[in-house]
């Protein structure tokens, strides 16, 4: 998963980076709550950890910035030496879902962070994935349609599951080049575009087969369940 962690103690950033890329997560470090903001305008993460107290704005003013401004929250888990009761009741109030006091124990830290993932895309583990008449099966990388195989890349394949399994969530250009490409942003998106093309045509994801995968202006791509009449009917 790509996890964000907003925590101003290099030393704890690095602590908490290592324990989660030895866990199989990809990491990205913020000093400083506006630099953690300014990168959810134009990124996806799967997970936010938030340190409380920081040299501008405090974890909680970020999280109730990502609750006003986001339209898909990512899961949040609070990393802060912030232990009062209050405190713990107030974070889990504003949207939090799990809280964890410095200084962390590596084991544990690792364990709530997996559960925590676990909970919130429950269905990323099975090798035979169905959304309503599209079926992924991992294990033979086939996408079955309609009862019908469709003849896939793998990277077309990847690409598909990931917006199947993230259904009306926005995704930015760079969550989909870091999971299916594990390059850089930076990197020329054509590519990217090319295969959103390919699986839109492949997949019939048109309004009319029941899907939208649409493009997020000046952010990435997003595949929408459509339940209306299609336009122009």
């Amino acid at each position: 998963m790509r996890i964000a962690i907003l925590e101003d103690d290099p030393a704890l950033a690095d602590q908490m980076a290592h324990a989660l890329e030895d866990a199989g997560h990809g990491t990205h470090l913020f000093r400083t709550g506006a630099a953690l903001v300014t990168a959810l305008k134009r990124d996806t993460f799967d997970l936010l950890l938030l340190d409380w107290n920081l040299p501008d704005m405090s974890g909680v003013d970020v999280l109730s910035w990502a609750r006003e401004h986001l339209e898909s929250v990512p899961p949040v888990l609070f990393v802060t030496s912030r232990g009062d009761e209050a405190d713990i009741v107030r974070a889990l109030n504003l949207g939090a879902d799990d809280y964890v006091v410095k200084p962390i124990k590596v084991a544990e830290f690792q364990a709530r962070v997996g559960a925590l993932l676990r909970r919130s895309f429950p269905a990323q583990a099975a090798d035979i994935q169905d959304f309503s008449d599209i079926r992924f099966d991992l294990s033979r990388q086939i996408v079955v349609v309609g009862g019908a195989e469709v003849v896939v890349t793998n990277k077309e394949f990847g690409l598909a599951l990931l917006l199947f399994q993230n259904l009306d969530r926005p995704l930015s250009r760079a969550y989909l080049l870091d999971k299916i490409w594990g390059v850089s942003p930076d990197l020329q998106t054509r590519t990217l575009d090319a295969h959103v093309s390919r699986i839109r045509s492949k997949l019939s994801l048109r309004p009319e087969a029941g899907y939208r995968l649409a493009p997020v202006y000046s952010y990435g791509y997003r595949l929408e369940k459509f339940e209306g009449e299609p336009e122009g009917s």
